[in-house]
C-alpha cells in the first residue's frame, strides 16, 4: 500500500505494527522541504490507520471500542509530500508517484492512496498530475483519489456541482466521495456529507465521483507531534469514548477527522482486501467490482445543518454526488465478476434542446458503459 501524503509518524503508532511489534512501514521517503519522513501534519498517520490499523491500542477487556482499519494486514510504503501545513506541490507528488511505480515490484505495491487534490486547471488529457496517476494505473496499481471537500461551494450557483478536484477528475482512477454514517451501524440512515465534492468534472465532464464511502467523524491513529493535533486538540478522542471508566480527558492515541480523504482511505483498504483474495485482479477489475457491488439504495435527498454556522444544506443522491453507489465491502469481496476491459468513468453530455444528460463510454463512445448495456451493469441511480 503506497500512501502519498504527509508521512507516517515516527516512532510508528502501535496500531501500525505487526503481531511482534515491528513496524509495517516497509519504506519511507520525503519529497518536500522538511528533510524528514516523520508526519509533521498528522494527516498521513490518520489515513494509514484507517487503511490498515490493527487496533492494538484499543484492544482488550478494558476497552469498549476498537479502532481497526479496513485491511489490517497491509504493509506501507509512504512518501511524505505534504508539509507541516498539509500543503504540497504537483512536482513532488508526481515524483512520488513515479517512485512508487519504480518500487512496485520490490514492495508489491498494488494500491496507491491519494487523499488530497487541487483545483482543475486543464483537461485531464494534458494535466501532468492526471498523466502521472494514469501511468501508475497502467503499471498495475489501483489509484484511489479524494473527490474533494467543496460540495458546499455555490460561488457559481452550481450548489457544489462541478467541484471535483484533480487528479480525481481522471477517468482511470477511483474517485471517492464521503458519506455520514449518522453514528449507527446500519447503512439505511446514511446520507452524503454536504462538503463532498460533486461532478461532473470541469472541462471534460467526466461522471464523478465513482463511489462513496464513510468519511465523516472517523476515529483513527493520532500523530502526537502533528500540527493538526496542536491546532485542533478538541478532535482528540476522549478516553471515555473507548476506555471502560475512562475520563473525559482527551487521549493521545486516536484522533477524529472528516473529509473525502477519510472516505478514500476506506476504499483503498477495500481494494487491498480484493487483491489479497485474488492477486490476479487488474486495477480496472477492482474498480469495476467495487462500483458494480456498491449499494444503490439512497433517499432522493436529505437536509443537514452545520452545527457551527447554522446553515442548512440540501444534498441530492444522484449520479454526480454518489456515483455508482455506497461502498459495500462484503459484496465486493464475495463477487467474482472480472471486467473484460477498461473501466474508465463515463462522460456526461448535456443536450440543451431536450434538457437531457446522456453518458457515453470514454473508449468506444457508446451508451453501453463497459459493454454491459446499462450504466455499471445495474441501471441509473
Amino acid at each position: 500500500m503506497a500512501i502519498i501524503d504527509s508521512g507516517i509518524a515516527n516512532p510508528v503508532h502501535q496500531d501500525l505494527t505487526d503481531s511482534s511489534g515491528k513496524s509495517r512501514v516497509s519504506y519511507s521517503t520525503y519529497l518536500r522541504q522538511e528533510s524528514t519522513t516523520d508526519d509533521l501534519y498528522g494527516h498521513g498517520t490518520h489515513i494509514a490507520g484507517m487503511i490498515g490499523g490493527r487496533g492494538t491500542d484499543s484492544t482488550g477487556p478494558q476497552y469498549t471500542r476498537t479502532f481497526k482499519g479496513v485491511a489490517p494486514g497491509v504493509t506501507f510504503v509512504t512518501f511524505a509530500v505534504l508539509d507541516q501545513h498539509g500543503a504540497g506541490v504537483d512536482s513532488n507528488v508526481i515524483e512520488a508517484i513515479q517512485q512508487a511505480i519504480a518500487l512496485k515490484s520490490k514492495y508489491n505495491i498494488r494500491v496507491m492512496n491519494l487523499s488530497f487534490g487541487r483545483p482543475v486547471f486543464q483537461s485531464y488529457r494534458t494535466d501532468p498530475l492526471c498523466q502521472a496517476v494514469e501511468q501508475a494505473w497502467k503499471a498495475g496499481i489501483v489509484v484511489v483519489v479524494a473527490a474533494g471537500n467543496n460540495g458546499r461551494d455555490n460561488f457559481f450557483g452550481t450548489e457544489g456541482y462541478g467541484t471535483i478536484n484533480s487528479p480525481g477528475n481522471d477517468p482511470y482512477v477511483i474517485t471517492v466521495g464521503a458519506m455520514r454514517t449518522m453514528g449507527t451501524v446500519t447503512r439505511s440512515d446514511d446520507v452524503l456529507a454536504t462538503y463532498s465534492s460533486k461532478g461532473p468534472t470541469l472541462i471534460d465532464h467526466i461522471v464523478k465521483p465513482d463511489i462513496v464511502a464513510p468519511g465523516n467523524q472517523i476515529r483513527s491513529t493520532l500523530a502526537l507531534g502533528g500540527r493538526l493535533r496542536h491546532q485542533y486538540q478538541v478532535n482528540d478522542v476522549a478516553l471515555s469514548y473507548y476506555v471502560k471508566g475512562g475520563s473525559t480527558q482527551h487521549g493521545d492515541q486516536y484522533y477524529e477527522m472528516s473529509g473525502t480523504s477519510m472516505a478514500t482511505a476506506v476504499v483503498s483498504g477495500a481494494a487491498a482486501l480484493l487483491i489479497q483474495k485474488d492477486p490476479s485482479l487488474t486495477p480496472d477489475q477492482v474498480k469495476a467490482r467495487l462500483m458494480l457491488t456498491a449499494s444503490k439504495t439512497f433517499p432522493l435527498w436529505a437536509n443537514a445543518t452545520d452545527p457551527t454556522t447554522g446553515i442548512t444544506y440540501t444534498v441530492r443522491h444522484d449520479i454526480f454526488s454518489v456515483g455508482a453507489g455506497y461502498l459495500d465491502v462484503m459484496a465486493a469481496i464475495n463477487n467474482t465478476n472480472k471486467a473484460p476491459g477498461p473501466a474508465l468513468s463515463p462522460v456526461a453530455t448535456y443536450n440543451a434542446a431536450t434538457q437531457q444528460v446522456t453518458m457515453s463510454d470514454n473508449v468506444n463512445g457508446t451508451i453501453a458503459i463497459w459493454g454491459t448495456g446499462a450504466i455499471w451493469g445495474t441501471g441509473d441511480i
